[in-house]
């Protein structure tokens, strides 16, 4: 049986009541078609705007949702006998739009069997579920990658630790920078880091007593995903050795970084350079060809971001240098 209402008061009036239940049906984005137990339409609220009833025309379901859509409902509704029967229908309609229809059988209190239909728009629904679906592949896809450089670190980690002690120290560290790195992409929602934040970070955790020795110039660029996580790795390499290895701390003389959005006739680049002032030849530094830290920053970064690199030690200066060519945004 269908339930009448649970309680409303005597002095309202039908006319009240019918205004309220339909505002709220619109609010909901439903609709509510009753039909005898033959088909026969009985009423209707609330029709989605997409659909029209036809002046002079009876309504049913192929004059009011077209041949399509009509025959479908019919053939679904055909197999409700029983109160109670139901059956779910999910139309995609023009525009992209979806809708969900609902269909019941139900004994009213004279014991008339009635098909009562909810129509409602799963519109927004779906488009948010496919927006998550598409979120979900890309963290996926990003997740790999992040790990298969989390993978790299470890094994070029490995190769040139003597130790498992110094093996873990510095995998530690670079594990850190990454992590700061993809702080950084969260929370600008996947679009990427700028270069002078990426530095902030590793000059904040290695030398923050000292930051004013390290000067920056040029384009605060933003990177990609992907050239933020790498960029963010090297900055790490080069702070840790100069902080590991040289002696700009104790001689107080300022390291230049800048950063650079340079336009060549086959597209926008970026070149970062670092100079470190470093007196003398320091056996640590003189080998660098044979460290992790050397194969990062002229290797695995330069590699990472389809660029170049030079790292040099000569004339009293460290200087790195890398050129990349620059993803722009839309």
């Amino acid at each position: 049986m269908v339930h009448r209402l649970t309680w409303f008061e005597p002095q309202r009036g039908e006319d009240q009541l019918r205004e309220f239940f339909i505002t709220a049906l619109i609010d909901v984005g439903a609709s509510l078609i009753l039909q005898s137990r033959d088909g026969t339409y009985v009423c209707i609220t609330s029709l989605p705007p997409r659909w029209k009833l036809t002046p002079g025309v009876t309504p049913s379901d192929t004059t009011v949702f077209g041949k399509e859509i009509g025959e479908r409902l019919v053939e679904m509704k055909a197999g409700l006998k029983n109160p109670g029967d139901r059956a779910e229908l999910e139309i995609e309609a023009a525009d992209d739009t979806f809708f969900e229809f609902r269909c019941r059988m139900a004994e009213m209190d004279n014991h008339d069997l009635h098909l009562i239909t909810v129509v409602i728009d799963r519109t927004e629904d779906r488009r948010r579920e496919r927006l998550l679906r598409a979120l979900l592949r890309e963290v996926s896809h990003r997740s790999k990658n992040l790990l298969a450089i989390i993978q790299s670190i470890a094994s070029q980690t490995a190769r040139y630790a003597g130790s498992l002690d110094t093996f873990l120290g510095k995998f530690r560290g670079r594990l850190h920078a990454l992590s700061q790195s993809q702080d950084l992409i969260t929370d600008s929602s996947w679009r990427g880091a700028y270069f002078r934040d990426l530095l902030k970070q590793q000059v904040e955790r290695y030398i923050q007593e000292n930051g004013d020795l390290v000067h920056v110039s040029g384009d605060d660029v933003l990177l990609t995903p992907n050239a933020s996580l790498h960029i963010g790795l090297a900055l790490h390499e080069l702070v840790v050795n100069a902080v590991s290895h040289g002696d700009f701390l104790q001689r107080r003389r300022p390291i230049e970084v800048s950063c650079r959005r340079q336009e060549l006739p086959e597209g926008p680049v970026v070149k970062i350079i670092w100079e470190e002032p470093f007196s003398g030849i320091d056996e640590s530094r003189d080998a660098k060809a044979s460290r992790f830290g050397s194969t990062v920053l002229e290797r695995v970064v330069p590699s990472s971001v389809n660029g170049q690199a030079k790292h040099d030690l000569k004339n009293g200066l460290v200087r790195y240098e890398l050129t990349f060519p620059l993803e722009t945004f839309d």
